[in-house]
């Protein structure tokens, strides 16, 4: 019998304007909850992008003010990985409400860096179709697909992985740099087509700030 087959997903994670500040914090949670940061960007979105992230929310009566609010200073998005990410960013996250969850869930992010329902420190993903959206949303062109573990991850190297290391393998072979190990990791890094490289001038942001 074929063991079952486990995946890692992917989701998005803003670090809200009200905890810009404990972002190098907060990213040391993130990791120690065993994620992998796969992107990350700092920046500011206008009022109509907001409205565009939040689109599903739209009508609701504090709709402006989270299109206000998240428009108001920097964000950071990063694109988290980890087996059953989603679920697990949520729990790491805690109620909506900071205030509730200082009494429920005291040690979530929420509890710790938030103040209220509106200004509660972090965002996350509902759902696997809401993180390929949001994901798409931040960075352009990413891949969202799951990617397998275990028994199904030869399988995939075989498919996705192997044809590009050839290539580049052969390409050293070619080339023959002084530096070959150096050479090899800058051209991965170049043509890797599951890690599309993000322009910093982006028509969809406002601004780009420094990463972290």
């Amino acid at each position: 019998m074929a063991s079952a087959q486990i995946f890692v997903e992917r989701t998005l994670a803003l670090i809200k304007p009200d905890a810009i500040d404990k972002a190098e914090e907060i990213e040391d949670l993130i990791l120690r909850s065993g994620f992998t940061i796969l992107q990350k960007r700092t920046l500011q979105l206008s009022p109509e992008q907001c409205s565009d992230f939040y689109a599903d929310q739209y009508g609701k009566p504090f709709f402006p003010s989270l299109t206000i609010f998240m428009s108001s200073g920097p964000i950071m998005a990063l694109a988290l990985a980890r087996h059953q990410a989603i679920a697990t960013w949520k729990a790491l996250m805690g109620p909506v409400n900071s205030n509730t969850a200082r009494e429920t869930h005291p040690e979530s992010l929420r509890a710790r860096y938030g103040t209220s329902d509106l200004r509660n420190a972090v965002h996350g993903s509902e759902t696997f179709s809401a993180a390929e959206r949001e994901l798409k949303f931040m960075f352009p062109g990413s891949l969202i697909e799951p990617i397998p573990m275990g028994e199904a991850a030869e399988d995939y190297l075989i498919r996705y992985v192997n044809p590009t290391l050839l290539t580049g393998l052969t390409e050293l072979c070619k080339t023959k740099p002084s530096d070959p190990f150096t050479w090899l990791a800058g051209w991965l890094m170049k043509n890797n087509p599951n890690k599309p490289q993000i322009s910093d001038g982006d028509s969809m942001m406002t601004n780009d700030f420094a990463l972290n």
